[in-house]
């Protein structure tokens, strides 16, 4: 296998992490907004936009994505596996993301078949830009510290997404539509969609392939499914994944229902004020005037900025007490300020917030070992096998993702009906009022639970890291 060592420039570490930020710009915009989308804006039933979700979702986290990652394998170009994958999904994703997002008068049966086609296509583009650039970052160089360090690049990009669209995105979307969320959310689609074609086209530009493997050494996929049967701590991560990305999705996406319908917008104006008021006299007014956008922006801008902290512990504690133990501490720490969120009254907002900090603190402590953790599994795999799999168990852990947040989504619209949740009702239920405090409490608490169980079957511990390291080491020279 060609190796080559070569350090990689500035531009090309930045032009690489710009195509994860647009990605980003609609996968943050899926988890925090399509169940939102469907229900109160789109107008369909809460039932059928549980349904869409579902079952779209598994069909392209079960479908699309194993054959998407099959045929970039086997991709030959003059632009190398997956640069080229990158380049001709950029316009279209861009395009597809807009319709998804779009309103047409459609009748009812239209509407759904409309959001059916739409979605479906979106997550097959999605897929297919997606993956490839994921396998990208593993063939840009072949010098481990480079790739660190365009993954730090390429993380800086994903927190950027996440936060403009969890903190800015609903005011936008009030804002540019007057008060039509549905004008608004099309305009603000429209710019993403633009943004982030640019950027990929960009990524392309700017990135190459240097790491190619010779013919004689791959394996047949017969032989890498094979391999993964037996690999214990691949099942485990593949749970595990899924579990946490179905928490994600389902708190992520319950959030704005919990501001519009349970949240007292009085008790909260008077809490936000004061922010506000500083906000605006070092020019930040983002916000609108509407007190539940801008508290829904504040709440979340308060969880990413001390998940960044967390995240920049994450190393240090990783090294010192091992990944597995270091992940599952902090996932129970973070899982038992989710379930305080049932306990808090409507005018509890200075603990909600306190709350959603201290949550974005522990959680972030978690989010770079998850993908170490799946690096392990490719170490344990070629231990165990003599034979390296790195971008078919990467490719499977995009399967738990895909279905993990499939299933949440499908999760906050059914459970919402469950509850007898009306859109755009000027008051809701009793029940629905409930429903909404347990789709951000105890109900996204309980995957992350079963995630920490989970990990005490996970046998690979720092002793383990430390002996897989040394042996492989030894084994390749």
């Amino acid at each position: 296998m060609n190796t080559t060592s070569q350090k990689l420039s500035i531009k090309e570490k930045i032009g690489y992490s710009l195509g994860d930020l647009a990605a980003n710009l609609v996968f943050q915009t899926l988890i925090t907004y399509l169940a939102y989308f469907y229900t109160d804006i789109y107008g369909l039933d809460a039932g059928h936009a549980s349904a869409i979700m579902l079952t779209v979702g598994l069909v392209a986290a079960f479908g699309f994505n194993p054959i998407i990652g099959a045929l970039a394998d086997r991709t030959v170009s003059k632009w190398g596996k997956f640069r080229p994958w990158i380049l001709f999904t950029s316009v279209p994703l861009g395009v597809v993301a807009l319709l998804a997002f779009s309103t047409p008068d459609f009748t009812y049966k239209g509407k759904v078949i409309y959001a059916v086609i739409t979605y479906t296509l979106l997550l097959l583009l999605y897929a297919a830009n997606n993956l490839p650039y994921s396998a990208l970052s593993g063939v840009i160089t072949g010098n481990m510290k480079e790739r660190n360090s365009m993954s730090a690049y390429r993380f800086v990009a994903v927190m950027f997404a996440q936060f403009f669209v969890q903190v800015f995105m609903l005011p936008i979307i009030e804002s540019a539509g007057g008060g039509d969320k549905a004008i608004g959310i099309e305009k603000v689609m429209t710019w993403l969609a633009i943004i982030g074609t640019i950027m990929l086209i960009i990524t392309f530009v700017t990135t190459k392939e240097r790491v190619v493997p010779k013919l004689e050494q791959k394996s047949t996929l017969i032989e890498d499914l094979r391999d993964l049967t037996k690999n214990r701590p691949w099942v485990i991560m593949l749970l595990l994944t899924t579990l946490v990305f179905v928490t994600l999705a389902m708190k992520g996406g319950s959030y704005v229902y919990y501001f519009k319908n349970y949240v007292d917008a009085e008790s909260l104006t008077l809490f936000i004020s004061p922010l506000l008021d500083m906000l605006n006299n070092i020019g930040i007014n983002f916000f609108g005037e509407d007190p539940i956008s801008a508290g829904f922006g504040l709440f979340n801008a308060g969880g990413i900025i001390f998940m960044i902290v967390g995240i920049g512990l994450s190393k240090f504690l990783a090294d010192k007490y091992g990944k597995r133990d270091v992940f599952r501490m902090f996932l129970f720490i973070s899982t038992l300020f989710i379930i305080f969120f049932y306990f808090f009254s409507p005018e509890s907002v200075e603990f909600m917030f306190l709350s959603q900090i201290l949550h974005g603190f522990f959680y972030g402590i978690t989010i770079p070992i998850l993908w170490a953790m799946i690096a392990d599994v490719a170490d344990y795999s070629e231990w165990k096998n003599n034979r390296r799999a790195t971008a078919i168990i990467f490719s499977a852990m995009m399967v738990g993702l895909k279905a993990g947040l499939s299933i949440g989504s499908a999760l906050v619209a059914w459970i919402l009906g469950l509850y007898n949740y009306i859109p755009n009702a000027v008051s809701q239920a009793e029940s629905a009022i409930h429903g909404t405090k347990m789709l951000i409490s105890i109900f996204p608490a309980i995957p992350f639970l079963l995630g920490c169980i989970l990990l005490f079957f996970y046998e690979i511990n720092k002793n383990m890291e430390e002996q897989l390291e040394s042996d492989l080491k030894e084994r390749r020279n």
